[in-house]
């Protein structure tokens, strides 16, 4: 079946991302907790997801996390486990984007301000052995950030600060992370070169079963590696997020 180029798909029609939206995420978990009969009580200002739910489930296992006594998603249950002092939200399986910003909606309205992403990824350029880390800075939209949210582009891109935070906690950890793809030399605050070579970027698809190798062989071969939901993230609120 060919595709009409002549029209604007309805991916891409109509939308208005200055417009407020009709639909509130605080409205949503406000009926929920009528309906389960929960409490009204904040999450923790940080929040993980664990796409994989191997955190989760570690922490489970180990009776680190407590079930949150509000959190009124239909969909998934929110833990809240502590260490050094502070204290973490985290939610398992949150597999897909469009699931993934549903659910990080609702926890930004229920008190989270600042948001990790950490799971597993396909690699694509084997730049070293694994396992290693991908601080992700930009990610390839052939699906993700959606297009309700951000005008159509080829990448979305994470916030600098945000992921040299990321890359200064890996190298202090001293945890391995990926080398830059490309050849740009950076510097680091001392202006010396900066070596940590933690950023990459990656395919955004939720089509995990039709990831066709003449697809890799294309623009994509420029990708570390593909995932699921990560970047998906990048353009909603005005809130910090980290993937």
């Amino acid at each position: 079946m060919s595709v009409k180029t002549e029209e604007t798909p309805p991916i891409l029609a109509h939308k208005h991302y200055n417009a407020a939206s009709a639909f509130k995420p605080e409205n949503l978990l406000r009926e929920a907790r009528r309906q389960k009969n929960l409490p009204e009580a904040p999450v923790p200002e940080i929040c993980i997801l664990d796409p994989d739910g191997d955190m989760v489930r570690y922490l489970c296992n180990a009776g680190l996390a407590d079930h949150h006594p509000g959190w009124a998603c239909y969909h998934t249950d929110l833990y809240v486990f502590r260490e050094r002092g502070h204290e973490y939200g985290i939610l398992g399986c949150i597999v897909g984007a469009a699931f993934a910003v549903l659910v990080a909606e609702e926890l930004f309205a229920s008190g989270c301000r600042f948001l990790v992403s950490m799971t597993s990824s396909g690699q694509i350029l084997p730049v070293q052995a694994p396992p290693y880390f991908i601080v992700i800075d930009r990610a390839l939209r052939d699906e993700g950030t959606s297009y309700h949210y951000l005008p159509p582009s080829d990448y979305s891109a994470a916030a600098v600060h945000l992921t040299q935070l990321a890359r200064e906690a890996l190298t202090a950890a001293g945890i391995p992370t990926a080398r830059r793809l490309d050849r740009t030399r950076r510097l680091d605050r001392t202006g010396r070169l900066d070596r940590t070579g933690s950023l990459g970027r990656i395919w955004k698809t939720c089509e995990i079963c039709r990831k066709l190798q003449l697809i890799f062989a294309s623009s994509r071969s420029s990708c570390l590696s593909t995932t699921c939901a990560l970047q998906s993230l990048s353009g909603i609120r005005a809130c910090p997020q980290n993937c």
